[in-house]
């Protein structure tokens, strides 16, 4: 198979959450530990930084990876979904892994996996983990598909771990309460490795703190220690969190003496995360006159933060193109979206993608009105023709929605 097979073989005959939802959801490690066993347990070779939360822990793992990259170190970087190629998710100082090592990979292993029935994720980390050992990496930053305690990244030992925040997300898998998300998410505590938890509050913070005593983990809270942020050329309120939990994770790897990492390599991650890890889609600006801003804020916990960010820029008039997949609680996020607003409702090309017209019709409940369009591009265009050049068109609701548009 050349790659386009491979990868369209990887996509149909393994369960994929960013496809299908639910059945791609493993509740164990067992075929994550088989398949490390196959691949020689790469894992084991390697150093990382594992990170889990809620949101934040993609632009987190890129401003960590940026970082690490400016202070001259070989970086992989393993995150999820990806917008447009799957080898996006798979990078050693940003270059995404090359089409021929995917091919190979799978070429090789392709009758266990067959025989073992492994998801998507499951396999994705194999290989990222042996893409990573073959590259000969410094260190790596690895994030966390959903959850931690059960999540296929979770057979690393990392010199940290970061739990960034906790909020109510995939709530049909890890809980439906915050402390119940948080034990699932600090189930990537490990013994006696350091953790930095990035935002918390008194429910969850319980929760940290009794699995890190018990493990006697060193536990940071980064929204206390650190009190001011560097410059980012991410402009999302909420990344100022984000910030802060990069630099405590830092400030921590850097007291074990493995890693010098300077101000100036911090100044320049923060700023050049774009160019050298290729992260995308977090409050990015892609015209002006009108403005055009995409974001893949896509629960309560972000849009909370986001919503009022968008409020607050300049306009005469705000266009949304909105698009949201089945399983988001939609009596949960519409009410954060302004009633003032032009919309203009889509469906993400995945299978996951919930019916624009649905959409449209839980929408109007809370006063948001607009049209129904038959793609997202068809939903932006429109937006852009119908958007003077004092008005803002935000372009969200999903990751997928906003892939869509590179």
């Amino acid at each position: 198979m050349n790659y386009a097979e491979t990868v369209a073989w990887m996509f149909s005959r393994l369960p994929m959450y960013q496809q299908v939802g639910a059945v791609a959801y493993k509740k164990d490690l067992t075929n994550t530990l088989a398949f490390a066993e196959v691949l020689g347990h790469p894992e084991r070779s390697l150093t990382c930084i594992h990170v889990a939360g809620t949101n934040g822990k993609g632009s987190t793992s890129h401003l960590l990876a940026s970082v690490l990259q400016a202070a001259g170190y070989k970086v992989g970087l393993y995150t999820s979904p990806h917008l447009n190629d799957f080898r996006e998710r798979i990078r050693i100082n940003g270059e995404p892994i090359e089409a021929d090592f995917v091919v190979n990979f799978i070429a090789t292993h392709r009758a266990f996996l067959e025989q073992q029935q492994l998801s998507f994720f499951e396999l994705t980390v194999g290989m990222a983990f042996a893409y990573f050992v073959a590259g000969k990496t410094d260190i790596n930053i690895i994030e966390v598909g959903m959850g931690g305690r059960l999540d296929s990244t979770n057979i690393i030992t990392p010199e940290v771990a970061v739990i960034t925040n906790i909020g109510l997300d995939h709530t049909q898998f890890l809980g439906t309460t915050l402390p119940e998300i948080a034990a699932e998410k600090a189930g990537i505590i490990k013994a006696g490795v350091p953790v930095v938890v990035g935002e918390w509050e008194a429910a969850t913070q319980a929760v940290f703190e009794s699995r890190a005593q018990a493990l006697q983990a060193p536990l940071y809270y980064a929204g206390v220690l650190q009190t001011s942020t560097y410059p980012s050329v991410l402009k999302g309120a909420y990344q100022e969190a984000n910030k802060k939990t990069v630099q405590q994770t830092l400030a921590v790897l850097q007291a074990q003496g493995k890693f010098i990492i300077s101000e100036e390599a911090i100044q320049k991650g923060f700023m050049e995360v774009m160019e050298r890890t290729g992260l995308r889609g977090r409050w990015q600006i892609l015209g002006h006159q009108p403005k055009i801003i995409a974001d893949t804020a896509h629960n309560a916990h972000g849009l909370r933060v986001v919503m009022p960010q968008l409020l607050a820029e300049p306009f005469t008039q705000l266009h949304l193109v909105l698009g949201v997949v089945n399983d988001k609680d939609l009596n949960e996020i519409l009410p954060l979206f302004p009633k003032n607003a032009l919309y203009y409702f889509c469906k993400p090309n995945v299978p996951r993608g919930l019916d624009a017209e649905v959409l449209r019709q839980k929408a109007e409940e809370f006063q948001c009105k607009g049209m129904v369009f038959a793609s997202v591009s068809e939903a932006y265009n429109e937006a852009r023709k119908q958007a003077g050049s004092d008005d803002v068109i935000y372009v969200g609701g999903s990751t997928f929605v906003v892939a869509e548009l590179f």
